[in-house]
C-alpha cells in the first residue's frame, strides 16, 4: 500500500487553515502549526466576505455556521461625510445567485468557525511553533520546528501571512510596502438603521465606514495617512479615533458613544504586495498573504486568500504528481486573478491620497467584482 502523501501547513489563518481543510478530506496527512498560542482566536473587529469567499466557506463545510453568525446585505451606500446618502449600489452575488453578495461578520468568530472544522478534519495541530528549517531536495522538505521537533513532508504550504518568514527563507524577496494610508477600526453595537456597509469619501478621513456584523453588532472604521505608530501611544488609540468620527454624520454619532476602550481599536497601516515570480520553491509553495496583499478597499483579502487554498487543493488533489509544472499552473491562474484586485484596491486609496474629485469609485468596484463572479 502506497503511504499517504503529508503536508506541513505553515500558518494558521483564513488560508492555512482552508487548505488544511481540502487536503484532509482527501486523505493528505496534514500538519498545521501556528505561532500564535491562541491561533489568533481573539484578534480582529470585524470582516466583510463577498459572495466569492462565501462560495470557498460553503466548498469547506462551514457556510452554515458562518449564515447563522453573520448578517447578510446585497448593496453598498456612498455616503457624504454629514451621512447624506448620494448613492446606492447593489452588490453583484460575485459567489453564484444562491449565496448572499455580503455577509458581514466579527472576525474572531469566523477564525473559531475555522479552527472547529480544522479539529474536526483530523490535521495534527501545533500551536505556538513555527518552521525554522527547510532543507528540500527533488522528492520533498525536511523541516525542523522551533520546539525542537523534525519531519519529512511532501509539500509545504507557506500560509504564514503578510510578513512570511517561509517566503523569506526559501528565496523570494518581495516584501509588503505601505501605500500611505492607515486604518481605524473597532466593534460596536449595530444602530438601528445600519443594514449594509456605507462608506463616506472625505471629511477629516479619507474614508469613514463601517458594516453590519451580526444582529447587534458593527464594525466600523476610517482611514487616514498613515503615521509613525511610535508617535501614538497605545492608550490613546480611542481618543485618536473619536478624534476622526466625531465630525461624521448619519449613524456616526451614535457609534462614536461607543468608542472609549483603546484596547478594542485597532491601528494598521495599509500594505501592498504581489509577488509577480513564481510563488514556489521546490516543494515549498506559497498562499494568501504570504503571496499577495492589497489594502481592504475592496474588501478582498480575505477572499482572495480563501481562493488561493481552494485552487491548490483542486490541483494538489486531482494530480498524481506534484511538480513545478502544477505549481506553475496554480500561479498562472491565481495571478491573473489576483493582479486586477491588488490594482483597483490601491487605486481607490491612492485616488483619496491624490484629493482626485469625482473618481469613480463605484465604478471600478463593479468592474472589479464583475470579474469576481467567475470561478476562481
Amino acid at each position: 500500500m502506497n503511504r499517504p502523501r503529508t503536508a506541513l501547513v505553515v500558518g494558521g489563518g483564513a488560508a492555512g487553515n482552508a487548505v488544511t481543510i481540502l487536503l484532509r478530506r482527501a486523505g493528505i496527512a496534514v500538519d498545521l502549526v501556528e505561532a500564535k498560542e491562541d491561533w489568533n482566536a481573539t484578534a480582529g473587529s470585524g470582516i466583510t466576505l463577498q459572495g466569492n469567499a462565501l462560495r470557498v466557506l460553503r466548498e469547506l463545510g462551514v457556510w452554515e455556521q458562518v449564515e447563522a453568525s453573520g448578517f447578510g446585505f446585497g448593496s453598498v451606500g456612498i455616503t457624504a461625510p454629514d451621512g447624506t446618502v448620494l448613492h446606492v449600489q447593489d452588490d453583484l452575488r460575485t459567489g453564484g445567485d444562491d449565496l448572499p453578495a455580503t455577509v458581514g461578520m466579527q472576525r474572531p468568530r469566523l477564525q473559531r468557525i475555522l479552527i472547529e472544522a480544522v479539529r474536526a478534519s483530523g490535521a495534527s495541530v501545533r500551536l505556538g511553533t513555527t518552521a525554522e528549517i527547510l532543507d528540500q531536495d527533488a522528492d520533498g522538505v525536511s523541516v525542523r520546528l522551533s520546539d525542537g521537533t523534525e519531519g519529512r513532508y511532501d509539500l509545504v504550504v507557506a500560509a504564514d501571512g503578510l510578513g512570511s518568514a517561509t517566503r523569506a527563507a526559501i528565496g523570494i524577496t518581495d516584501k509588503p510596502e505601505p501605500t500611505g494610508m492607515a486604518i481605524w477600526r473597532v466593534a460596536a453595537p449595530r444602530p438601528a438603521g445600519v443594514t449594509r456597509t456605507d462608506l463616506a469619501y472625505g471629511g477629516p478621513a479619507y474614508i469613514a465606514g463601517y458594516c453590519p456584523t451580526s444582529e447587534t453588532t458593527i464594525y466600523a472604521y476610517v482611514v487616514e495617512a498613515n503615521r509613525d505608530r511610535a508617535s501614538i501611544p497605545s492608550e490613546s488609540y480611542a481618543d485618536e479615533m473619536r478624534r476622526l468620527t466625531r465630525h461624521y454624520g448619519g449613524h456616526w454619532p451614535e457609534i462614536t458613544e461607543h468608542i472609549t476602550d483603546p484596547a478594542k481599536v485597532n491601528y494598521t497601516w495599509f500594505d501592498r504586495m504581489l509577488v509577480e515570480g513564481s510563488w514556489h520553491r521546490g516543494r515549498v509553495v506559497l498562499v494568501g498573504d504570504a503571496a499577495h496583499c492589497c489594502p481592504p478597499t475592496l474588501a478582498q483579502g480575505a477572499a482572495l486568500s480563501l481562493e488561493d487554498a481552494w485552487v491548490l487543493a483542486q490541483l494538489l488533489t486531482s494530480s498524481g504528481t506534484w511538480d513545478d509544472a502544477l505549481f506553475q499552473a496554480y500561479h498562472e491562474r491565481r495571478i491573473a486573478r489576483v493582479r486586477p484586485v491588488v490594482e483597483a484596491s490601491v487605486q481607490i486609496g491612492q485616488w483619496q491620497l491624490d484629493g482626485v474629485r469625482n473618481a469613480d469609485v463605484p465604478g471600478l468596484m463593479a468592474r472589479t467584482m464583475t470579474l469576481l463572479r467567475e470561478l476562481p
